[in-house]
């Protein structure tokens, strides 16, 4: 089994930069994979490999500027959630664009998944999805307000023009893991909101720690890995990945018209150009070929 951590972790880094090549090779060296974002506000990432190399990794980044209480949280996959290892260098390791959101400076009121169904079903209290429109697609809370967005950037915008709806309300957030809540209860605060919570963990903790039968959860989690999906107990789900889209699928709509495997699923069928399909039937050919090869395409996860 592989362990695969998701984690993130604000702090200020005064040079991620000299922190990128210590942390690629450790993780190199440990056999792990995924992807690791630094930038000057923190870490953020998910990783997967074994147990060893999992806790090397996490002592690793403990042990730099102001992550001594790093956080992260831990599910099972029986394949290698990723191919390879990436650590970037990113302006924001969630990228919002409001360089005024400071998540050192403050953030909404965690609340444990024990006590989040309490919360979102309280009559004063407006549920807000805030990950992507595809993530929500396949899965989220029961009442939650989508706000149809296709990045977190876009959120600011949706905020502005839907603000008046939450008049007098309390504001909870919910994201995958948590990172995109603490710099959304952030801007919320700096816009005025006082009554502002959020989901500590995001969903995978609420997976992990709420019985199936006390859940307000409908339907899967999207996960930035190979598994696509996780449900209740942080269960492999059903999804596979578009890869041209990037976006979740389910097995049976590799049956319709509009599926063809790397090149198009019925969410993305419309949107590309016989040129971008082109390209994308001879990525998908070297990919078969490398299949057959056993090897790995850099195109594939």
């Amino acid at each position: 089994m592989y362990i695969v951590a998701a984690l993130y972790h604000f702090t200020r880094f005064a040079d991620p930069k000299a922190l990128r090549e210590p942390l690629l090779e450790l993780c190199k060296t440990h056999g792990i994979g995924g992807t690791l974002l630094l930038a000057h506000e923190g870490v953020n990432g998910t990783i997967a490999g074994t147990r060893a190399g999992i806790d090397a990794v996490l002592t690793h980044l403990r042990g730099l500027p102001g992550c001594a209480d790093l956080e992260h949280k831990e599910s099972l996959s029986d394949t290698p959630p990723f191919n390879r290892m990436k650590v970037r260098l990113k302006r924001e390791i969630v990228t919002m664009g409001q360089p005024d959101v400071d998540p050192l400076a403050g953030t909404g009121h965690y609340v444990d998944p024990s006590d989040w169904n309490a919360l979102i079903t309280s009559p004063d209290v407006a549920v807000i999805d805030t990950r992507n429109d595809y993530e929500v697609g396949i899965g989220t809370f029961d009442g939650a307000i989508d706000p149809e967005t296709k990045s977190f950037g876009e959120f600011p915008a949706w905020w502005e023009e839907n603000k008046e709806r939450f008049h007098n309300k309390k504001i909870a957030m919910f994201c995958t893991g948590g990172i995109r809540c603490e710099k959304s209860t952030n801007f919320l605060i700096g816009q005025g909101v006082e009554d502002v919570y959020h989901l500590k963990g995001g969903i995978l903790k609420y997976l992990e720690e709420v019985p199936k039968e006390e859940s307000t959860w409908d339907g899967e989690c999207f996960v930035f890995d190979a598994r696509v999906s996780v449900g209740h107990g942080l269960e492999e789900g059903p999804h596979m990945l578009c890869y041209a889209c990037r976006r979740p699928i389910l097995p049976e709509d590799k049956n319709r018209a509009e599926y063809e495997e790397g090149v198009s699923c019925h969410q993305c069928f419309n949107e590309k150009s016989e040129d971008d399909k082109e390209r994308f039937r001879e990525r998908q050919k070297q990919v078969a070929l490398a299949r057959l090869r056993g090897e790995k395409h850099m195109g594939s996860l």
